[in-house]
Parts: C-alpha cells; structure tokens; sequence
C-alpha cells in the first residue's frame, strides 16, 4: 500500500532530478519533455510528472502550449539580463537585512562557505575544470549563507529560484572568471564581517553584471 509521504518524496525527488538537469542544461533549452521519455529517465508516474512540470513552469524553468506540450524554457540575453537585476534587487535587500540580524553564529556559517568556495576557486584557477558543478554549489552555499539571516522565508525562496535561473545561464557557457571573481567573494565577506551592506550591494552588482557580460562573450565568443 502506499502512502502519502511517499507520493511526496517521489515528487520532490523528481522534481528535484528534473529541475537540476535543467539548471545543468543536461535538458537544452526548447527540447520537448515527453512524458513517457521522462517516465523512464525519472522513473515516475505521469501524474507525478504532470505534476512536476506544473511547478516548474512557474518557476519558468518549463515552458508549455497548447499544441508543443511541455518544453525545457528558451533562454536569451535579455532573459539572463532580466533574471540579474531581480538577483541583484532581492539579493541586495536580503543582504541588508542579513548584515542588521546576522549573530557569531551566522559569521561562522559564511566563513566556512567561503572557505570552501575559495579551494574550488584555486582548483578552478589551476584549470581543474572537474570541479566545475561543486564550484557552482559552492557559490550558491556562500552567497545563501550571506543572506540567511534575514529572517524572511519568503525571500529565501524567491531568491532561490532567481538565483537558480541565473545559474542556469552560467551553466550554459560555464568559464571561470578568474581571480577577478575571487576577488570579489572576498570583498563581499570582509563587508559581511564588518556589516558594511552599502558597499557589499555594490559588490554584488558589479560581480553580477560582470558574471552575465562573460557569459555572453564565452558563448558568442
């Protein structure tokens, strides 16, 4: 027999598996996701995917109509340019209100991120391109552990799917920017530990808009 929590778990597992294979573009942009493809690669139930697909249509990773079906969601410049000044105006925000609230505690957290950010970063240097995805893990972790403290949840998630429709655009053309960027993370944790939220926003702007100028010059470059 089975049970509620395992039609939950076997949802978010595939939505979880879907959604992740779209931010990596291992699903390209405008590919149709037939339902019985996607029943064998997630192994689930069509209702299930149904359900899925719906859930990421709002969060604009699927796209649907009436005669294609469900499709991966197109990407453009000024789609990624679009999704960068809404990083930029929630992330900017959330860091205010983090630097005001955030305790020892939280300074531990977003050192620890960092740190590890910063080994990947060095292998990423050192063109060890094999820790590429856990680089990009490891930036979502410290720039999460920067604004965890602001004591929205609403916020939270609605930076989070933001944030991972911008990844979904670095993925696409994935080159590393170099101590440039570096260079950055460490100016935004020194503002965090000082609580400066007027310089760290325009950090985070400049190292967001460079993020998407380079994206967009390796991919037509």
């Amino acid at each position: 027999m089975k049970h509620v929590s395992d039609d939950i778990t076997i949802g978010e597992t595939t939505y979880n598996a879907l959604r992740r294979d779209i931010i990596h573009c291992h699903l390209q942009p405008g590919e149709k996701l037939k339902l019985d493809d996607l029943k064998t690669r997630y192994n689930a139930s069509v209702s299930t995917l149904r359900e899925v697909l719906n859930r990421l249509t709002a969060e604009h990773f699927v796209a649907t109509s009436g005669q294609r079906g469900f499709f991966v969601a197109p990407m453009s410049d000024t789609d990624m340019q679009e999704v960068g000044d809404l990083r930029i105006l929630l992330e900017g925000h959330a860091l205010q209100l983090s630097f005001a609230a955030g305790d020892t505690e939280w300074e531990g957290r977003v050192v620890a991120a960092h740190h590890k950010l910063h080994r990947m970063e060095e292998r990423m240097e050192s063109e060890d391109y094999s820790v590429k995805e856990v680089w990009k893990q490891y930036d979502w972790e410290f720039h999460q552990s920067l604004i965890m403290a602001c004591g929205s949840n609403a916020l939270l998630q609605v930076h989070g799917v933001i944030f991972d429709r911008y990844l979904r655009y670095q993925m696409r053309a994935l080159t590393y920017r170099g101590e440039i960027a570096a260079r950055e993370h460490r100016q935004l944790l020194e503002c965090a530990l000082s609580r400066d939220a007027e310089s760290a926003q325009v950090v985070l702007r400049k190292h967001i808009e460079a993020g998407i100028q380079h994206s967009i010059a390796a991919r037509t470059g």
